[in-house]
Formats: structure tokens, sequence, C-alpha cells
């Protein structure tokens, strides 16, 4: 179901001869102290070795180190012709040099012709530099080898005895990659920890390697539970809501780097759980469900959850978002599991304070958390008594105001698509007036 009634499963303090006795308070765990307890849970998951475009998004677990200069040879960034540059001093067009063109040199040639004082090859851009050059003149700074002494636009087909007139002086050096210009061998290229994107794989690439060993991405899956969730597109009946949560929280754990299965929505029925569940453990390193953790008739969740494996139900001094489940399912040390609210915006809170810091610690990722500032609200705002409430907002970085968006309540999906991110206020704070200074959470960064 997806019910926002609060519960507990802690059981009440009763004892024979007792019957008048009040049971005792369930307990409340604090923001920090849940968090706490679900990361002291989870570590990064093992190092892998995979190949490089099976390891995009994941983060190195070693310092690559290049074995060679890159690049590494010194090359022609320009189609033209490789000379010494004593031969182009004084041309013009008037008056340009004469060269001898003593062969031509494509990128990937191996044998080179020799240039000698009064003589030039043709070369390609990435082709290698032949011995006695020391420069290129570009193409366009000759008349490509047409006798004509007219600049050219592109390279002309060698002609026997070719030879080609430069026009204008070439300084040393000009027009060519030097070898370890780029990346010098022995150089570390990435360290351990960072993120593999495409321009880290085209490096690792160019510098020849194959493999790399990493973090991999955690696999986790994603499924809503209740019986009135329907697929979006389908006809919605009376007591019927379109199922957005496997949506937005999928998107939400892509977003922060896992590798994410949407099972989609599962009726409250305990067989039906379980089946779900048994055939998704083998494929998961983290499960997320949502809903069925609040007091219900059909709430099927617990049931399952606590005959399938170890999993604590539990109330939260936070607004929205107070019950709250966590644990391991499934053989052997199990698969862990955080079990969150049914309606939206309390499971995507939950998501963004509770799941993504797990989906973090697992790539090994330094940055865990979503960076928090402090930002000026111009309005007033009121937050429950004991509770650590997160209203959503939207944040200026320009002027550094945040603004709140919506109301508390937590169904508001329209509101919390506006935001860009969430207004923290601690457990002390029943009110502040306009203008106060507040912890911000960005959800954008």
């Amino acid at each position: 179901m997806t019910g926002s009634t609060e519960y507990s499963t802690a059981p009440a303090a009763c004892c024979e001869g007792s019957a008048d006795r009040a049971p005792a308070a369930p307990r409340l765990w604090t923001v920090d102290e849940h968090l706490a307890d679900v990361l002291a849970a989870v570590s990064p998951l093992p190092t892998i070795e995979l190949g490089l475009l099976d390891a995009q998004g994941c983060r190195l677990d070693e310092d690559v180190v290049a074995d060679g200069d890159l690049p590494p040879f010194d090359n022609s960034s320009m189609d033209g012709y490789a000379l010494r540059t004593a031969d182009s001093d004084g041309a013009t067009d008037a008056y340009p040099s004469v060269l001898s063109v003593v062969g031509d040199i494509a990128a990937g040639a191996g044998e080179l012709p020799e240039v000698g004082p009064g003589q030039a090859a043709r070369i390609m851009t990435g082709a290698p530099l032949p011995p006695g050059a020391q420069a290129v003149a570009p193409v366009e700074w000759t008349d490509g080898g047409t006798g004509t002494g007219v600049a050219a636009d592109a390279m002309s087909a060698p002609v026997a005895d070719e030879e080609v007139r430069v026009l204008r002086p070439v300084a040393e050096g000009a027009h060519i990659r030097r070898r370890g210009s780029d990346v010098a061998a022995g150089t570390t290229v990435l360290e351990a920890g960072t993120r593999l994107g495409p321009t880290q794989l085209g490096l690792l690439a160019a510098i020849g390697r194959a493999t790399v060993k990493v973090r991999p991405r955690p696999r986790v899956v994603v499924l809503s539970t209740g019986s009135e969730l329907v697929q979006p597109g389908e006809p919605v009946g009376p007591g019927q809501i379109a199922d957005s949560n496997s949506f937005t929280l999928t998107a939400a754990a892509q977003e922060a780097g896992a590798i994410a299965y949407r099972v989609g929505a599962v009726p409250d029925d305990a067989d039906r759980l379980r089946a779900v569940l048994e055939d998704q453990l083998g494929r998961a390193d983290l499960i997320v469900t949502s809903g069925g953790v609040s007091v219900g008739a059909y709430d099927v969740v617990k049931e399952v959850f606590e005959s399938y494996g170890s999993v604590d139900f539990r109330r939260l001094r936070m607004q929205p978002g107070k019950p709250q489940g966590f644990g391991r399912i499934g053989s052997g040390a199990g698969v862990p599991l955080l079990a969150l609210p049914g309606n939206p915006v309390s499971a995507y809170i939950s998501f963004e304070l509770f799941v993504r810091p797990v989906i973090r610690t697992m790539l090994g990722a330094a940055d865990v958390h979503r960076p928090v500032v402090r930002a000026l609200c111009p309005s007033a705002l009121r937050s429950p008594a004991g509770r650590r409430q997160f209203l959503r907002g939207r944040h200026s970085a320009a002027d550094g105001t945040v603004e709140p968006v919506g109301g508390a309540d937590s169904h508001l999906v329209g509101a919390l698509a506006r935001s860009n991110c969430l207004i923290a206020l601690p457990e002390d704070v029943t009110e502040l007036p306009a203008g106060s200074e507040v912890d911000v959470v960005l959800l954008d960064s």
C-alpha cells in the first residue's frame, strides 16, 4: 500500500500483572542515526577488471600510469610539407623557396624519407616527422606542388620530379606535435577514485590500456508495492493511481551512478512479492522498494521481508518520510534492502537522504552526500516540533536565496518537479521568520 500512516514494529512493553500499564513508546530514530546505521552496513563493491566501455560510469580502483609517451613520436599537426627551416627563410609570394619533394608520408607510415637541404616531404596530419625535417609548412603556405606559384587549397596528387614552392618562412618546430607533449611516460594520468566518462575512457585507450580495475556500478532493483497501482498509459479505475515511484526511483538510482532495473508495481499479495524478490535477488546489489511500510490491513511488505530476511522497520524524526525499513534479505550475507514510504515525495526524499548515499558508497565515491549550502529564505517557515522537516524549494545561486515550492504534503509531485533543492529545518525549530538563513540540500549538483 502507499498510505502514509506511520507505525512501528517494536514490541509493546508488557508483562504479567501489568495490564493497566501503558505500553512503552516506540523508539524514534533521528535522521542521522538511521543514516549512520545504514551506511555502516554497506561498503564499496569488490574491485573487478573491465573492458573500457564496460567500465563507463565506474570509479577507478587504481592509479593509471602511462607506460609510454603520448604522442609516441613527433608528428605533423597539418597537411603540408616537412622541411628544414633554413630553406624557407625570406620566402614570399614573389620570391618563394623552391624545394624538391623527396617523398610522401601518410599517417601510419613506416619507412620515412630523409629531408636534406633544399628538400621537402609531403606529409599528412598525424604522420611521423621524417629525419632532417625541423618544421611543417601548411599546404596553404605553398603552391601545393603545382608549380604555379599560387597557394594551394588542398594537397595535390604527387607527380614525378615534383617541386613545391613555399611562400612564407616557417619557424622551427612549427606545426609539429612533439613526442610526449601530451603525456610523458611514467606520468599518473588518472588517479584512483576517478569516475570514468567518455574523455577518461578515451585517454585510457590512447595510452594503450584495454582493461582497467574499477569499483563496479551497483545493480539496484526498484519496485513499488500496492494493488492500487497501474502502469502509466493504462486506464485508471476507481481508487487507482499511476505508479510514479518506480520511475522516479529508477531514474534517481541511475543518476546516482547505479545500473538500475525497474520491476514496476507488485500487488498486495505476499506470494507474488516473494516470487518477484526471488527472481530479482540474483541480479541485485541493492533492492529499493516503496510502499507497504505503514499501518494497513493489506501491507504485506513487512510480512514478506521479515520472513525472507532481517529487516528492521523504524519511525524517524523527520517529515516527510517518517516510516522506513532497512535490512538484508536472501541467503548468505543477503542483499541490502531499503524500504521507503509510498507517498511520492516521501519516497523521493527518502531516496536522496538514505539510498543515494548507499549507492555512492558502493561505488567507492568520495562525494557520498549531496552538497549543503546556507541560503536566505524570504518567506516565513513552520515545522512540527521534534521533526527534521525537508521542504521542497528553489535555490538561486546568483543571490543566495531559497524559496519554498508547494506545501509540506507528501503527495505534491508537481511541486517536487519544480524544485531543485530541499530546505532542511532542524528538529528543534518550529518556526523561522522571513529572512532567516537555512540549510539547503542541492539536488541538481
